[in-house]
């Protein structure tokens, strides 16, 4: 059995404290049962964590200093089949090792689908 998904999402918002992402539901996404998977939403989450961290950083292949995450807690509470997830990601604490970030990630209506902690490690 061959499986095959695509996930895609855009950066709408960036600042030095916050970043807001947006990544449509589409079918590339969606799990068996019609709804985006959780390992989809959390690495949309992850990603807009990590855009966080960099900063104004562009990141590249191999680079230093390039956020890796250390540990991920996510707890995840609705979902939906079609529209779009919005993720809000904020720092908890901003370190020079070490950050951690809370991202959530909403749909329609505002509603939480995913509140996300993240803790990020600057490569070495």
């Amino acid at each position: 059995m061959k499986v095959q998904g695509s996930i895609e999402f855009t950066i709408v918002e960036q600042s030095a404290e916050q970043v807001v992402s947006e990544m449509p539901v589409t079918d590339g996404i969606k799990n068996p049962f019609g709804v985006a998977n959780a390992g989809a939403i959390l690495w949309f989450a992850d990603v807009t964590a990590s855009v966080l961290v960099l900063g104004e950083v562009e990141p590249a292949p191999g680079m230093k200093g390039f956020p890796l995450a250390i540990s991920l807690n996510a707890n995840f509470l609705s979902n939906q089949t079609e529209g779009s997830f919005t993720a809000t990601a904020t720092f908890v604490k901003k370190g020079r090792t070490v950050s951690v970030v809370r991202t959530t990630v909403v749909g329609a209506g505002e509603k939480l689908v995913a509140d996300i902690t993240t803790s990020h490690v600057l490569s070495q």
